[in-house]
């Protein structure tokens, strides 16, 4: 067995002391008389469930490691299981105690000095300035900017940061944020300031790592920055800009620097609204002298949770910052942006999944209930086999988007590729997200009563999970998004999709086991070209109402090749195949079966407003009489 002692969440080993404890003084206070009598004497009873521990998550990670050796050629595969397996042994024995203490001790804001002077500092604790030096040390985002295995540098990028996620007290956070600032510094390649600040993000050396924030939301809106962004940016005569504004939700606050969008101010006072009039700048969190440059943090968010990490109200009065889009641009340049965090916010979303299940197995070898370990009940490894596969299609479908990524930034992507990533970015984070919450909540229930216990760590691992469909644009967002690729590409996206699902399954025709699911994916992938022919050809203005729908096809769908592939490879495991079959067995083309039952008619839209609202007063008229449509 690979699991060994180790690291564990919160609270488990200390019940378990506890519970020793005490059952050692029953037998030597109690009399002969009284030794066999439950809680004789004893103050707290005796706790008999045992805690998962957690060992080196990498060499406990078959799918992973199987991964990496079919895609990586073999000198870069030696080389990156070398690190991985020294890096997952470092996971457990020292990220997983820090990232626990990161939970116990969240950030906190001190606004003056004892004197009065506004300071506005953010407080965070030891550990989370730990994890920044190993965040650096590790190259955790240096790996994918040295690009020392060119196109191959993401994929062993971000297998190492799926192993630090779920370990690391959300500080996968700041690293997206920094990762998504490097990446639009590359593009954009500034001079000054802002392209210095391109180093320290991807530097190795804990003392020249910066990360970074992403201040985008205020009070309007998050997503629709277009008319949600206020804030306003007047050039100074040196070239640099002040920015004046109120940044409703910022991301990691106590980052080295940040990105933010404003609108330039003309000479008559006067700005542009909408997206063309939006623009990118880039400021330091701090002046020369070490002193708030120009902001105040008017408070800290009180947020369900991700506790570990500083998010705030901050108001821009005047900070000094450079821009580096071109005018107006400031959206379109931030798109490498969003390409690379919601990258990272699927990593989140699987790791957490690979933790949780992980968690479970091992729990189920020590749970004892109904005369059996419930391992061996049926059922619950039924149930523990949905959420495996779960994890395994979102795992193999982020380490794709990741891939593409690489392909792109070493010039190594055909058109297809492109295609591909600009699709299926959108749909892996909103699909994973969905998945991480059925499955963390699945998984706190196979812990019974412990899983919602704060002490053992899994609550923090639910609600910090719930954050995922929110972050980088919520499941609508993107799959409108998703949606919108579609169209605009006039079938080439769909068309490079559908290829590309051909392709992945050509390579498993010769295996018969593997022909069942094969025929489904296929008949599915057949009914979604049909209904995106139909949808793109009829130009509905309720189109939109299929775009989730249409969004979890094309991950269904993908996912199941993804797997298929997988299972083909000469060196898989009976497991790999039955993983696959087990994902093909489901509904892959949900926008098919809406539309065969009606959910996205023309009068849906009437329909849904009024079933929502039926016993609301926005519906009725002056009269008590329902609302039409």
């Amino acid at each position: 067995m690979l699991f060994r002692q180790a690291q564990r969440p919160l609270g488990w080993g200390l019940q378990r002391s506890q519970a020793w404890g005490s059952r050692r003084n029953i037998q030597q206070r109690s009399s002969p008389q009284q030794a066999d009598i439950p809680f004789a004497r004893a103050r707290i009873g005796t706790f008999f469930q045992g805690q998962p521990r957690l060992g080196n998550q990498y060499l406990e990670d078959a799918l992973l490691r199987g991964y990496l050796k079919r895609q990586l050629p073999t000198q870069v595969f030696a080389a990156v299981n070398q690190d991985l397996q020294r890096f997952g042994a470092r996971v457990s024995d020292e990220i997983l105690s820090l990232g626990q203490e990161c939970e116990t001790k969240p950030p906190r804001l001190k606004p003056f000095d004892g004197w009065g002077q506004r300071v506005d500092l953010v407080l965070t604790c030891s550990a989370w300035k730990k994890l920044k030096e190993i965040s650096a040390e590790e190259g955790l985002i240096a790996i994918g900017y040295e690009r020392k295995y060119f196109g191959w540098s993401r994929v062993y990028q971000m297998a190492k940061l799926f192993l630090f996620s779920p370990s690391s007290g959300m500080f996968l956070c700041p690293l997206a944020m920094a990762d998504g600032a490097a990446k639009v510094l590359e593009v954009m390649k500034p001079s000054g300031a802002a392209g210095e600040a391109f180093g320290h993000l991807t530097s190795r050396d804990p003392k020249h790592f910066w990360t970074s924030g992403q201040w985008m939301t205020e009070r309007k809106g998050g997503s629709d920055v277009a008319h949600g962004t206020e804030t306003v940016a007047l050039k100074q005569e040196d070239g640099t800009y002040k920015l004046f504004g109120l940044k409703w939700f910022t991301s990691s606050t106590d980052a080295d620097m940040t990105l933010a969008l404003a609108r330039i101010r003309d000479a008559q006072g006067s700005v542009t609204k909408g997206t063309q009039g939006l623009s990118l700048f880039f400021l330091k969190s701090q002046d020369e002298q070490g002193r708030p440059n120009s902001l105040e943090v008017q408070r800290l968010k009180e947020k369900l949770g991700t506790h570990q990490l500083a998010t705030a109200e901050v108001l821009l009065d005047g900070a000094r910052a450079h821009l580096i889009s071109q005018e107006g641009r400031g959206v379109a340049t931030i798109a490498d942006m969003l390409t690379v965090t919601r990258i990272y916010n699927a990593i989140c979303a699987v790791g957490f999944m690979r933790r949780v299940v992980t968690m479970a197995r091992e729990y189920a070898t020590q749970r004892f209930a109904f005369g059996k370990f419930i391992k061996d009940h049926p059922l619950h490894t039924q149930t523990l086999a949905r959420m495996e596969v779960q994890t395994r299609g979102g795992f193999l479908l982020v380490m794709e988007v990741g891939r593409l990524l690489g392909l792109e930034e070493t010039n190594l992507a055909s058109a297809r590729d492109s295609h591909l990533l600009r699709l299926l970015n959108s749909v892996t984070k909103l699909y994973t997200a969905k998945q991480a919450m059925a499955v963390v909540s699945e998984g706190l229930e196979c812990f019974g009563g412990q899983g919602y216990m704060e002490d053992t760590g899994l609550a923090g691992i639910l609600r910090d999970t719930q954050v995922l469909t929110i972050w980088e644009g919520t499941t609508n967002v993107l799959a409108l998004d998703a949606l919108y690729v579609l169209a605009k590409s006039q079938g080439q996206v769909i068309q490079a999709f559908s290829a590309s699902v051909q392709e992945k399954v050509a390579s498993a025709t010769n295996h018969s086991e593997l022909a069942p699911s094969i025929q489904r994916l296929q008949d599915a992938l057949r009914r979604l070209t049909c209904q995106v022919e139909r949808l793109l050809g009829q130009g509905s203005p309720s189109m939109e109402m299929v775009a989730r729908t249409l969004a979890y096809t094309l991950a269904r769908i993908y996912i199941g090749a993804l797997l298929i592939e997988h299972a083909a490879w000469a060196e898989a495991s009976p497991s790999d195949v039955y993983a696959s079959q087990r994902w093909c067995d489901q509904d892959l083309c949900p926008l098919d079966t809406a539309q065969r039952a009606g959910c996205d008619g023309a009068d849906a839209v009437c329909r849904d407003l009024a079933l929502v609202y039926e016993a609301s007063p926005a519906s009725r008229g002056k009269e008590g009489a329902q609302a039409p449509c």
